[in-house]
């Protein structure tokens, strides 16, 4: 498990009403797959095993939760939006509307290709 700085900064400087979500799912990534490698590409961190897998984005409503090679998840819990050749996303308002194990289970699919 590696965080690194470029995050922090990140999350300190999103909307105050999206650093929560930030944190909340930093921390499930890396506790969903814990060999995850945080990065910071194309301005939004990015998570890692052998391969980009996930990337976290701010915008003014929600927070995406990102997933490269979206295609090979299995039945998500959630709807995957999106029109992304190779990328779909979660839109995460509040975390409360979320069930943590569900979304830990699409992160763990997502980091296994």
């Amino acid at each position: 498990m590696s965080r690194i700085a470029e995050v922090d900064t990140y999350i300190a400087e999103s909307p105050d009403a999206h650093q929560d979500t930030l944190r909340a799912l930093r921390d499930l990534i890396f506790a969903a797959v814990p060999e995850t490698k945080e990065s910071f590409k194309w301005k939004q961190p990015v998570y890692s095993t052998a391969k980009d897998y996930l990337y976290l984005k701010a915008n003014k409503a929600h927070v995406n939760l990102g997933f490269f090679n979206f295609d090979k998840i299995e039945n998500p819990a959630y709807p995957l939006e999106g029109t992304g050749k190779r990328m779909r996303h979660i839109k995460i308002s509040d975390m409360a509307d979320f069930d943590a194990e569900k979304l830990k289970e699409i992160i763990q699919q997502a980091a296994s290709f």
